[in-house]
């Protein structure tokens, strides 16, 4: 029997969006005014994801500036600040940056330094997935704060802990990868594969969306590795990936720095890379890998990013036209990256929010928005919707590295109209490392990780558990 998921159906190629697609720390400490509105911007600055920081502070900004008449103090350097942000009749200031490093430990430090020593009221981040998990427990305790997720990925921040006072306006890593593995297994020939993750909550989350999808049709993950974050010697973790010729093809979740050196490792031990059996999550695509990794995959698949790069709606435009009046060449020029789009969209409905309360905080998580125009949406008149645990059902667009006229580029190969966090109800509970679905019965030792709790790698990154368990017992198989 085959492990069932899901009603959605991928698209490809991309027919049904022809229609719309032309087709990628200053600080005050001083006591809050009463008629004045206090943020942070929680993002990092160091560790595997620190080049994200002035993407991150620039797309949250950006929407500032468009949104709330925000000016930016150096159109080349977000982080220099940004004045005159002014909703419902009151004055927002910018308190702070938080400098994370992709620890739930550092991630604490830099809350409360901007939540309780700058005594932000609302606070735009964090960027990466046991940050947000460590916050998200933070808030449950703070409930009078308010917490806009940046540009997190992992699962737990919405699905499990969910605290009122916590909302995010895209999607998580697993959706992200609606529809790859469907890719890897139609048009790639794939049945047997293994993977290697990041041994992180978003490692796993952005994991498991690739695995389900991939058994849902009928493929067959035979091996897990698992690199911790910020690795720097990768070739024990490759050694461990079955040979090319014992599989079909290899699902890469290793991001940030760790991109290019796992690949790196993969060509010491293996030979030269070959597009057709890799398959990439965002990080084959984004926040600075591209460069790196593009040239030696011409060809392969990526998961998204809940982006569109080339999408050429009214809405598509009109927010890369926003991002670069404010900051020009911001990321590059690449405002399809989810690290800049994100934090845009966070910013833009907390002050959708604060307009809506008239600038009365008291009043604001009742008046956070539940449905955004969000660039890259289509579905529905181009809206995401918020679900009952306040996280984005969100368009998701795989993409491929291709050669384009000028260059090398990724373009958008498919389509997955709304998709949920429950992936069609597959997921109900914290994500693990051996999430969803896995080998075949009897197929691989491998598959004893379904029954591992997730609680010794939630206390090795110092986030905090919710107290429940894995996910029950599941597998899948080619028979």
């Amino acid at each position: 029997m085959k492990f069932k998921l899901r009603s959605w159906k991928l698209l490809l190629p991309l027919a049904a969006l022809v229609a719309v697609i032309s087709i990628t720390t200053s600080i005050s400490s001083a006591a809050p005014a009463a008629n004045e509105i206090r943020v942070g911007i929680m993002t990092d600055c160091k560790g595997a994801f620190g080049f994200g920081y002035e993407p991150d502070i620039g797309g949250a900004q950006a929407a500032f500036a468009k949104y709330a008449g925000g000016k930016a103090k150096n159109k080349k350097k977000p982080s220099a600040g940004m004045t005159g942000i002014k909703i419902g009749g009151k004055s927002v200031k910018i308190v702070g940056y938080g400098c994370g490093n992709d620890t739930a430990d550092l991630a604490i430090k830099e809350t409360k330094r901007l939540m309780e020593q700058l005594k932000a009221d609302i606070m735009v981040g964090p960027l990466s997935g046991d940050e947000a998990v460590a916050i998200a427990n933070y808030a449950k305790s703070h409930p009078k704060k308010l917490f806009v997720i940046g540009t997190a990925g992992s699962q737990d921040p919405t699905l499990q802990i969910a605290p009122k006072n916590v909302f995010r306006y895209h999607g998580d890593g697993a959706q992200w990868n609606a529809g790859i593995g469907e890719i890897a297994y139609k048009k790639l020939k794939w049945r047997k594969a293994a993977i290697i993750m990041d041994d992180y909550s978003f490692g796993w989350t952005s994991a498991a969306g690739m695995i389900a999808d991939f058994c849902a049709v009928g493929g067959q993950i035979t091996k897990r590795v698992f690199p911790p974050l910020n690795t720097t010697d990768y070739a024990p973790y490759v050694r461990q990936l079955p040979s090319p010729n014992q599989v079909d093809g290899y699902f890469w979740v290793v991001g940030g720095t760790g991109t290019g050196a796992s690949l790196k490792a993969y060509e010491q031990a293996y030979g030269k890379l070959q597009a057709k059996k890799f398959i990439g999550n965002l990080f084959f695509a984004f926040l600075g890998n591209f460069k790196e990794v593009a040239p030696r995959l011409v060809g392969a698949y990526v998961g998204g990013f809940g982006t569109a790069p080339g999408l050429k709606t009214a809405q598509a435009k009109a927010y890369e036209a926003s991002v670069a009046k404010t900051y020009p060449g911001l990321n590059a020029g690449n405002y399809a990256d989810g690290f800049v789009y994100n934090y845009y969209n966070a910013a833009w409905t907390l002050v959708r929010g604060l307009q809506k309360a008239g600038g009365d905080l008291n009043k604001l998580q009742a008046s956070m928005p539940r449905t955004n125009k969000s660039g890259y949406e289509v579905s529905d008149n181009g809206t995401v919707k918020l679900d009952s645990n306040r996280q984005a059902v969100q368009d998701q667009y795989p993409l491929q590295i291709q050669k384009g006229p000028k260059g090398l580029t990724t373009a958008v190969i498919g389509f997955v109209p709304n998709v949920g966090q429950s992936f069609g109800g597959l997921f109900s509970r914290m994500p693990s490392r051996s999430s969803a679905c896995g080998g075949s019965a009897g197929a691989s030792a491998d598959s004893t990780l379904f029954a591992t709790s997730i609680s010794r790698s939630f206390r090795a990154s110092g986030a905090r558990s919710s107290g429940r368990t894995a996910p029950a017992r599941r597998r899948c198989s080619t028979s």
